[in-house]
């Protein structure tokens, strides 16, 4: 091959590679238009939150959303990461029906953790990016009040200490930091009425908060591909969450879409590690949030195939009505 022909066949693969760059762009655009100025709650957690490479990508996808015109919050928890300190200071993990059984000293951890360590982590990875985001925990200006929650089991319920339910929202400081440009980052814990500091899900701060601001999407980041038909024969992604040595899980079929109400039927049939996640989109789609999405958080750049591509990935429950 000649010279020529050689710097010619560079050049059409150099503009090959910039056609679809620009075909992806365009692709994206019908979405920028649709969820410009509209507010994206996205809880961060599982795997996503561990690897260094999926970490750094997650960063740039809120900052994108941000530049594109979004509002994103980000909800995150530290299940994880609350274990490994609690095994530091000679504190057991216990479990019932996947919730943590939460003592006055390990809410110390749990608090210390997610709001002192994890909060200011997620923090500093989006701000290397721009002076956008601010953390806070469910605490603060009593953005989430939160009563205690015991655990079912075998149909009784089990105190299983300061584990809470979010009772009530209010979004007036997370509204203004939105107003003012933020990316608000927040740690799922809760002050009570009582006077008490509870430990509260992830996923079901995400989803109240959405429904409390009026979110046009709810993202959930987790470690599954999304919803299995087949569940729980696909389950063992799910128990990856509770387990690091779990398998990964088998091949099977997500389901794309389906409606409210499908998915209450298949409820009863989940397992702990899928549960919060799926009651969470079920209440933000019936709380009036268009669209709920379960991403595979190990997925690079998950949050911006969901929002801007045509064929989206993971599993969106929808309101009932709602046609694909």
């Amino acid at each position: 091959m000649t010279v020529t022909a050689a710097h010619d066949t560079a050049q059409a693969g150099e503009g090959s590679d910039a056609i679809a760059k620009a075909a992806t762009l365009i692709e994206a655009l019908p979405w920028l238009h649709q969820f410009h100025g509209q507010t994206v709650v996205i809880k961060y957690g599982g795997h996503a939150m561990a690897d260094e490479a999926l970490r750094a990508g997650f960063a740039q996808d809120v900052v994108f959303l941000r530049y594109a015109g979004l509002r994103p919050v980000v909800v995150h928890g530290g299940g994880p990461q609350i274990t490994e300190q609690l095994a530091r200071s000679g504190l057991s993990s216990t479990f019932k029906e996947g919730l943590r059984v939460t003592t006055a000293e390990t809410m110390d951890v749990v608090r210390m953790v997610l709001t002192g360590r994890v909060n200011r982590d997620v923090v500093g990875l989006i701000n290397r990016h721009g002076p956008f985001a601010v953390g806070m925990s469910g605490e603060d200006a009593n953005l989430f009040t939160a009563y205690r929650k015991p655990a079912m089991v075998d149909g009784q319920a089990v105190d299983i200490g300061l584990v809470g339910e979010i009772g009530a929202v209010n979004p007036g400081v997370v509204r203004a930091l939105l107003a003012d440009g933020r990316i608000p980052v927040v740690s799922s814990v809760a002050a009570g009425e009582d006077g008490e500091v509870y430990n509260v899900n992830a996923d079901t701060a995400a989803g109240a908060l959405a429904v409390a601001l009026g979110a046009v999407k709810l993202v959930m980041l987790t470690d599954v591909a999304g919803l299995y038909a087949d569940w729980p024969a696909s389950d063992a992604g799910a128990s990856a969450e509770r387990s690091a040595d779990a398998p990964a899980a088998p091949p099977g079929q997500v389901i794309s879409q389906l409606t409210a109400t499908d998915l209450q039927a298949m409820l009863p049939a989940l397992r702990a590690g899928m549960i919060p996640k799926m009651e969470a989109c079920l209440d933000a789609v019936r709380g009036g949030v268009p669209q709920a999405h379960v991403l595979d958080g190990r997925l690079p750049h998950a949050v911006l195939l969901e929002i801007f591509t045509d064929s989206g990935i993971g599993t969106m429950v929808v309101p009932d009505g709602v046609q694909s």
